[in-house]
């Protein structure tokens, strides 16, 4: 059976980081996700939202849903944007990388990350979209 149900949807400052990590992670561990793909799912949620916090306007938007096997959380930021091409490719600091540790955690610990500017018409800002598999049986 394929599922499309919503978790989650909340507005974010920087205060409402904590709220949203445990959000967060008692949505994650409600749609079956199991540690330690659970923490790792929240670390690289945590990695987005602070990114949108620090860099990007200092607020934004998260949707947390269930698509089918995947759990998949969407940030929005109101920021001025970016593409996937700041995400370096090497560890932020080894061999000359630059910064970008937050991204680049979230990539190699998520199953698929993609970055996107926000609908035409909705103003400057990005989304970003990360998601991990869900366990089947």
């Amino acid at each position: 059976m394929l599922t499309n149900e919503r978790l989650c949807r909340l507005h974010f400052r920087s205060r409402d980081l904590p709220r949203v990590r445990i959000e967060v992670e008692e949505c994650a561990a409600w749609a079956g996700l199991a540690e330690p793909r659970r923490g790792e799912f929240v670390v690289a949620v945590d990695a987005v939202v602070t990114n949108a916090v620090e860099h990007a306007g200092g607020s934004g938007r998260l949707l947390l849903r269930q698509l089918g096997a995947e759990l998949e959380c969407q940030v929005e930021d109101y920021g001025p944007g970016f593409s996937e091409d700041v995400i370096p490719e090497l560890a932020p600091g080894v061999a000359g990388a630059p910064a970008g540790r937050g991204l680049w955690l979230a990539r190699l610990i998520t199953d698929r990350l993609t970055v996107a500017p926000r609908c035409e018409g909705s103003g400057p800002g990005t989304v970003v979209t990360l998601a991990m598999r869900l366990p089947t049986g």
